[in-house]
Order: C-alpha cells, then structure tokens, then sequence
C-alpha cells in the first residue's frame, strides 16, 4: 500500500500486480527465487498466480480454518472487501459444512463437492451462490497461502462462474475480471473503507456526497 501510495500507481494493484515484497524466509513460502538480505524487497511476481492483496499468505491464512481452507471466508472477503456487497449473515443452527458429504463414503470429498452438496438447499443455495465460485477460484493456495496443484491426489478445479455472469478458469482469470468488469464496485468499496478508517466511524447519510466525489476522482 504504501508503494502504491508513494508511486501514485493505480489502486488496481491492490487487487492484481505483478510484484510483491518478500523477506528471504517469505520468498520462499511463496515458491519465489530466494532473495538476499534483510527486511521486505520487491520481487517480480509475473509468471505467476499470486499479485495484490488477495493472493498474500497473510489474507489466505487468515480467511481460511486452522485446518483447511474455506472458500466461504475467503468468497466473503472479497464480496465485502473488494466489491462491497456482504451477504447477510448466516441463519442460526447451520450444521457443520462437512455433514453435507456424508454420502460420499468411498473417499474424502473435496471442498467443492462438499459446498455443492451445501448448496442443494434452498436456504443455503442463495448466498453460497454468490460465495463459493469466488472462493474456489484461490483453492490452488492452500490454509497457509502456498501454491499447491493437488487436494487428495486430485487435480485442483479452480473454475467458476460470478453471480454477475463472467466466468474464470483461475485465480488470474477472476482477479481480471474484477478489474476490468467491476471497477465502480471496487473505486467505491476502497472510499468508503479508507473514509471510514481516515474518519474512525462508520459512514453516515451525509457522507454519500464526499464519498462520491472521491470516488469519481479515482476514476479520472
């Protein structure tokens, strides 16, 4: 953030850039060509998936269970974070994910077939609808942020459809896709997240004006 800041780039980074800043321990939990050093350095990233705050081991990590990866979590990140649209809460008394692939006996089931099964509820299907896809699309890293091509010796399916309509085949894929298809979302969503931290409260009726002349002017 503070590179964007200092190099006036274009807040698109935040979501998609091809560097990153890594320390030699970091470099390496990232699958990078090790660096040199002490403290943070900037390392290209192209060539590969990760660029921006999405694909950071720090935001993989914390929107995942200590044990697996939720693509829940993270599919709510970005519905909140990056294209300000959170879904409501979930209802009280929802059973544990994992009841929903009972069924499935004969092997474990991965967490997409797991999060279908979920959603074949009616209750469920309206807001995991709009979760999972996003979610899904980052299981390539795993609940600590590394890359990985395989869960239980399967092939990782990283593919998707946004309730908006674009469809992904990747992590690169969706990020570009919130780039170029939803940027009034995302001019927005950073305002009013920076207005409320710059502000220390939450925005009221008489913010919407400021709000959107600021967002207009990240536009220009």
């Amino acid at each position: 953030f503070e590179n964007i800041v200092r190099e006036d780039r274009s807040v698109f980074d935040l979501i998609d850039a091809d560097y990153t800043f890594v320390t030699p321990r970091l470099a390496r939990h990232y699958g990078l060509p090790s660096v040199e050093g002490p403290g943070f350095q900037k390392v290209s990233l192209k060539g590969t998936a990760r660029g921006g705050l999405l694909t950071q081991g720090s935001i993989l990590t914390i929107t995942s269970n200590p044990t697996r990866t939720s693509p829940v979590k993270r599919g709510v990140f970005i519905l909140d974070n990056i294209l300000g649209t959170p879904p409501p809460p979930p209802p009280p008394d929802i059973p544990p994910l994992e009841d929903a692939a009972k069924g499935v006996t004969n092997r474990a089931p991965s967490l997409r077939e797991t999060l279908a099964a979920h959603r074949e509820k009616a209750l469920c299907a309206s807001c995991h609808n709009r979760m999972d896809p996003i979610g899904l699309a980052f299981e390539n890293f795993n609940a600590m942020g590394m890359w990985r091509e395989a869960e239980f010796n399967e092939p990782i399916d990283a593919t998707g459809q946004l309730i908006t309509g674009e469809t992904f085949s990747n992590v690169r894929d969706l990020k570009r896709a919130l780039v170029e298809n939803h940027s009034k979302d995302f001019y927005r969503t950073v305002t009013e997240k920076m207005l409320i931290y710059a502000l220390g409260r939450g925005l009221e009726d008489y913010d919407v004006e400021p709000c959107d002349q600021i967002e207009a002017r990240i536009g220009i």
